[in-house]
């Protein structure tokens, strides 16, 4: 498997640079977690970094690869895959109009 030197900003790994093995599409993973265990025998807790792009370039727009950012909500505002056909709300007909 192939890594990426990766830097990361925000937390207790602020200005590291880490590999990071990169997947089958050539990016590394969205989310990164890392578990730190508790002090004497107490709760572990997991520190969540999340992928962003490192810079543009000038002229084109053009990515010019990643970096991690401290999330220090730890992944409560991770976003789901949904499907279009899987909504509850509405349907072909609105409520409000299907009467008339």
């Amino acid at each position: 498997m192939k890594s990426e030197d990766t830097p990361f900003v925000g937390g207790p790994l602020d200005g590291r640079v880490l590999p990071v093995l990169i997947g089958i599409t050539g990016h590394p993973p969205k989310t990164y977690r890392i578990p730190v265990p508790g002090v004497d025998g107490g709760p572990s807790t997991v520190v969540v970094y999340r992928r962003v792009q490192a810079a543009t370039s000038k002229r084109l727009g053009l990515h010019q690869g990643w970096k991690y950012e401290y999330d220090p909500e730890g992944g409560s505002s991770e976003r789901r895959f949904k499907l279009p056909w899987s909504s509850r709300k509405g349907g072909a007909t609105p409520e409000s109009n299907a009467d008339e």
